[in-house]
């Protein structure tokens, strides 16, 4: 039992990993690249991303500088975290959903081009033609 343990990567340390490919993604950054301001491979990279290994104090201090964010950032949503009662109103599937959406190749598309848009009037014209496209009932 203990063994199996070892062989499955800790819930924490996935998510902490998908929250450096979220933020390396928005930053239009390569593994490639991190690893080389850390001094790393970028299979190195690649390890902590999926959770396989777990990433060091340290390092994670390391990581959020080159990345531009607190090193709570790759906490926020962590599993387990839900009954800490100091969320606010944050939703939390939702913004979930939403973060996961965010680091996905589509989501990271969309965003690029979205905010390059300086038209506010065209933004909202496209949320509107993309709520109208859902299958979604519009908020």
């Amino acid at each position: 039992m203990i063994e199996d343990n070892k062989k499955k990567p800790n819930p924490i340390d996935i998510h902490v990993g998908s929250r450096v490919r979220l933020r390396r993604n928005m930053l239009g950054m390569s593994q490639e690249k991190l690893g080389e301001n850390l001094g790393i491979t970028f299979q190195q990279i690649q390890k902590y991303e999926k959770g396989t290994n777990r990433v060091g104090a340290s390092r994670l201090q390391a990581i959020a500088s080159i990345l531009g964010v607190p090193v709570a950032f790759f906490f926020e949503d962590a599993p387990g975290q839900e009954a800490s009662g100091n969320r606010g109103f944050a939703e939390d599937s939702s913004m979930a959903f939403a973060v996961e959406f965010c680091g996905s190749p589509e989501g990271l598309q969309l965003n690029r081009a979205f905010v390059k848009i300086t038209d506010m009037k065209v933004r909202r014209k496209i949320i509107e033609l993309v709520k109208s496209l859902s299958s979604d009932d519009p908020d």
